[in-house]
């Protein structure tokens, strides 16, 4: 059911009868993707901060009271959204959302905690810094999106970070937190009351117009990040789907044929039959507009050289054969098992609820998503494949004990 208030907002919600449990989230179609470059990280920030008090409560009032509850609280920036959730008993319903509410709509942003909250999140940067898949992954998407607010890091930096105050948050909110951007997704069980209580609480919301977002384009890039440590971590990247494609269920097999699982070629073929690598796999990433097919591996200095081979091979090799034997009905079968799966869980619910709506426009049942999945044929998976492996859009990071950009570009060719 979905109810939309006066104001824009929208109200989705799935009762699940066998259990005690609700999972709630305030969606946000606002990320990295909508700030302006001076402003990068405001969003992630904006984040941390909201749970820092509000005019009502102290932040350790609002921790208190949520451990109180003996629920889980929690949030998470991307570059396109922003979400605030809970579970809680469904006793807790009204409780637990008044006090994400009031975080949500009466933060003080105090100058005190903007001070004590910059240096956390410089620890998170400097978290990240520290593990070099993320630093791979995240570069290499920095490179290929650079000419747009894509490429820009979720956390933001050290000198955007500095220029934070209670009136940029407080001005940024007002500007980009819009009841038409804001989605509250609920699932497991509640009833008409919490539902009731629930509107009151997002009615006085204002706030007019849409967020919008500047388009992105991808561009080859081949790009090195020098760093003493024990391995190389290689990140290959080509160009993805938007999230709305309609091969987008075909991307997602696809994904899970070439590395999705042990039993995936790159799995199967780089470190069991070669004994090259502990993790290899891929990964999609799509957005509105565009998004990127990539491949993570680690492995050290002395075997890259035969691994980056074998990655192109097996891709080369895919190009030309499509899905074999069982595997398209394999991975058909392990994705439709991880969304059936998930439906005993009422925070994926809930996730999959708010993100659809939110990209969408609505939420997308488990029917169509396996009527989707069954769809897919094997030539589909061919054709998308020989599209999207293209070696002249191929992209590579390499963080570790690096040779040159140039050494790296003559291996991926």
């Amino acid at each position: 059911m979905k109810i939309t208030l006066s104001n824009g907002v929208r109200i989705v919600t799935e009762p699940v009868d066998s259990v005690r449990s609700a999972s709630v989230g305030i969606w946000v179609g606002n990320g990295s993707r909508h700030e302006p470059a001076a402003l990068n990280g405001i969003s992630h920030f904006i984040e941390h901060m909201i749970f820092k008090g509000t005019e009502k409560r102290s932040a350790q009032h609002i921790a208190i009271a949520m451990d109180a509850l003996g629920g889980q609280f929690n949030a998470f920036t991307t570059k396109e959204c922003t979400c605030y959730y809970m579970k809680v008993l469904d006793t807790h319903i009204k409780t637990g959302i008044s006090i994400l509410a009031d975080m949500f709509l009466n933060s003080r942003f105090d100058a005190n905690d903007i001070e004590l909250e910059r240096g956390v999140v410089l620890e998170e940067i400097d978290m990240y810094e520290d593990t070099p898949e993320d630093v791979a992954t995240e570069k290499l998407f920095e490179s290929c999106f650079a000419d747009s607010s894509l490429g820009r890091p979720i956390l933001g930096t050290e000198e955007t970070l500095s220029t934070f105050t209670t009136e940029t948050l407080h001005e940024y909110m007002q500007n980009f937190y819009r009841p038409a951007d804001t989605v509250i997704a609920i699932s497991g069980s509640f009833d008409q009351s919490d539902l009731d209580y629930i509107c009151s609480l997002f009615e006085p919301m204002h706030g007019q117009g849409q967020n919008s977002l500047t388009p992105a384009i991808y561009r080859p890039q081949t790009i090195v990040r020098p760093k003493e440590i024990e391995q190389n971590h290689i990140c290959i990247g080509f160009p993805g789907l938007p999230v709305h494609a309609e091969q987008r269920y075909v991307l997602q097999i696809l994904c899970a044929i070439v590395g999705g699982g042990m039993s995936s070629r790159l799995f199967q073929t780089v470190r069991e039959q070669n004994g090259l690598c502990y993790a290899i796999y891929s990964f999609c990433a799509s957005h509105h507009d565009t998004g990127m097919l990539s491949i993570y591996t680690a492995l050290g200095k002395n075997t890259e050289e035969k691994a980056i081979g074998l990655i192109c091979k097996v891709l080369h090799e895919f190009c030309a054969q499509g899905p074999v034997g069982d595997e398209l009905n394999r991975c058909r079968e392990q994705l439709k098992a991880n969304v059936l799966m998930g439906l005993e869980n009422t925070s994926a619910r809930m996730h999959q609820l708010g993100r659809g709506e939110l990209y969408f426009g609505r939420a997308i049942g488990a029917d169509e998503l396996i009527a989707s999945y069954d769809a897919v044929t094997a030539d589909q998976v061919l054709a998308l494949a020989q599209q999207l492996f293209d070696f002249s859009q191929i992209s590579l990071c390499a963080v570790g004990q690096t040779e040159s950009p140039a050494y790296y570009a003559g291996l991926l060719q």
